[in-house]
């Protein structure tokens, strides 16, 4: 029979089998080998969702042998790249527990799993079962790097957010906001108190020079008139 295998040649996604009497293709040639999908029986990847230019996925579990948008076993979150920064949501711990039975994730998926620290709790646990540290230990960095993650990303759609206010406000015209000019405030005498400066300041004025001369000129003429 075409079943039996002459040998077998496996690779990291696929096997391919020989078959002794090779049945021919739709163009007439002899098919020698079949690949069979022994190695990744189940999927961790996208299903998309969403209208036409504006898509959003579904991260899901399954079956290799499933099409992209058919049956699953289990969602496990949501993917948006529309958004910026991205919007991802997802089950940490079922993701982990996916990855630990062997489930095998897309390119995509898998950059998303780092990205919220699914393989860093992966990479802890294994640091456990070598008795690197204790459970508690990896709990807790695993839980600081989650924080640390979140901040992050937080800032970064703050900053977003700031980015198109400016730009809303730069295409509507809007001028920026001129900065308040303060006029020291200057007090203004009562014209009775300029007044008598006024006096005070004559009064206390030393003599001057053409005062002097005048009372020279007077004494002179009055020393004559005797």
């Amino acid at each position: 029979m075409q079943r039996c295998f002459s040998f077998a040649i496996h690779t990291k996604k696929y096997t391919f089998a020989a078959v002794k009497n090779p049945p021919l293709d739709f163009q007439g040639k002899r098919v020698w080998f079949h690949r069979y999908n022994f190695n990744m029986a189940v999927k961790i990847r996208l299903q998309r969702k969403g209208r036409k230019k504006n898509p959003f996925y579904h991260i899901v579990i399954a079956d290799a042998r499933s099409p992209r948008d058919g049956r699953f076993i289990e969602r496990i979150g949501s993917y948006n790249p529309m958004t910026k920064p991205a919007t991802i949501e997802i089950d940490r711990d079922k993701a982990f527990d996916w990855l630990s039975k062997g489930a095998q994730p897309t390119d995509t998926v898998r950059a998303i799993l780092r990205f919220k620290g699914v393989y860093y709790k992966k990479h802890l646990m294994r640091g456990v079962q070598k008795g690197a540290m204790t459970p508690e230990d990896a709990e807790q960095k695993y839980e600081q790097w989650v924080e640390a993650k979140e901040a992050k990303v937080a800032a970064r759609a703050a900053k977003t957010v700031e980015e198109i206010r400016a730009f809303h406000a730069a295409v509507a015209g809007t001028p920026p906001p001129k900065e308040a000019v303060v006029i020291p405030a200057v007090e203004v005498a009562a014209p009775e108190a300029v007044a008598e400066a006024k006096v005070e300041a004559e009064a206390e004025a030393p003599v001057t020079e053409e005062t002097t001369v005048t009372e020279a000129e007077a004494t002179t003429a009055g020393e004559e008139e005797e």
